[in-house]
């Protein structure tokens, strides 16, 4: 009798081993399913399911597999956008010696907007003020609604966006590959103009008229006057041309970010950008950036007041001050931001 008892309680033993084997097999076998499907899911950036917020698509997707009529059209223009920014990269990476790795240094123009998975390069005279007052309205969790309402100095406060040189390298990588990247972009020269007029035609502009006016006016102005070296606030377009031709500046310091080339500020060959925004198209193509990002019907891009912006016939007047030659230099020094974004040569350039 004791003999059964005991024959049974080994057989109970094996039983329950075997069926924790089996159950140990069913579990590995489900993982392992599990295991061939969810890397077809992490190849595809752009799938419906397990990778969107609340159940959303997000920007990225919306722009690359439109889902309404109106993106599908917009779609086309930023494709070839983006072709041209890539066939211009693929010319210039062969015919140039030059090469380099972007370090986070090279990131803090591109502002980071979390909630709606976006990240801005902000080109300055490009309507960056306002594209800066508008991340801040998505970025500031409810802090902002209109704009408009945030002073223009406020939006230039580094502390109130998130730029992506803070991140970490795996945490920089991630968002390069999984945000919408965009930039605006503006005509070179109209571009350079702005810059020109805003910062040394304008009284309140002091630091510009010290840091750079005084510098200017001190090495291509002769005879200048004492005032003049003292304030640098009556800078010629002339010396101001002058100043960017020369190859000494460059050596000495990169160009301020006010005129320097969008393809140094945002590095466009080096960073795929999923749209690029035109000055010339600005309320159209930002309000498109809002669509994809799903805040369209509550927020909108600031018109702004044309009357006061630089015309391609202000610029004009202000080239026909300066010789062929330095119209030549300055075509050079921004001849890939003519070529990326598919500006033609101005009319009024008169090249050697």
């Amino acid at each position: 009798m004791k003999q059964m008892l005991l024959d049974l309680m080994r057989m109970s033993r094996i039983c329950r081993m075997v069926l924790a084997t089996c159950l140990g097999s069913f579990i590995l076998v489900i993982f392992y399913f599990q295991s061939m499907f969810q890397p077809v899911m992490r190849r595809n950036p752009f799938a419906a399911e397990g990778c969107c917020r609340k159940g959303s698509r997000n920007a990225l997707q919306e722009l690359y597999n439109p889902t309404q009529a109106e993106f599908s059209v917009a779609a086309v223009l930023h494709q070839a956008r983006r072709d041209k920014v890539a066939d211009t990269c693929r010319a210039y990476s062969a015919s140039s010696r030059k090469r380099r790795v972007l370090t986070p240094s090279d990131l803090k123009h591109l502002v980071v907007d979390e909630e709606h998975e976006l990240i801005y390069c902000y080109v300055p005279k490009v309507a960056c003020t306002n594209w800066k007052r508008v991340m801040m309205v998505l970025s500031g969790r409810g802090k902002y609604s209109d704009p408009m309402e945030i002073p223009s100095n406020e939006a230039h406060v580094p502390s109130n966006l998130k730029t992506l040189n803070q991140y970490s390298i795996p945490d920089i990588n991630h968002r390069l590959k999984s945000y919408l990247k965009f930039l605006f972009v503006r005509e070179p020269f109209e571009r350079l103009v702005s810059a020109y007029r805003n910062k040394f035609t304008l009284r309140y502009n002091t630091s510009f008229h010290k840091r750079y006016g005084t510098k200017i006016v001190r090495r291509y102005r002769k005879n200048a006057t004492t005032e003049a070296l003292q304030s640098g606030a009556d800078v010629k377009f002339q010396e101001f041309a002058e100043y960017l031709v020369d190859p000494g500046t460059q050596r000495e310091a990169p160009l301020n970010e006010h005129w320097q080339t969008v393809y140094s500020l945002c590095h466009p060959c080096h960073i795929h950008y999923d749209l690029v925004g035109k000055y010339e198209t600005l309320e159209e193509d930002a309000n498109y950036v809002l669509k994809l990002a799903g805040v369209g019907d509550s927020l909108r891009f600031p018109s702004f007041a044309k009357s006061t912006r630089t015309t391609d016939q202000m610029a004009a007047m202000f080239f026909n001050n300066i010789s062929s030659q330095q119209q030549g230099q300055l075509y050079q020094l921004y001849k890939l931001d003519f070529l990326m974004f598919n500006y033609s040569i101005p009319s009024y350039l008169k090249l050697q």
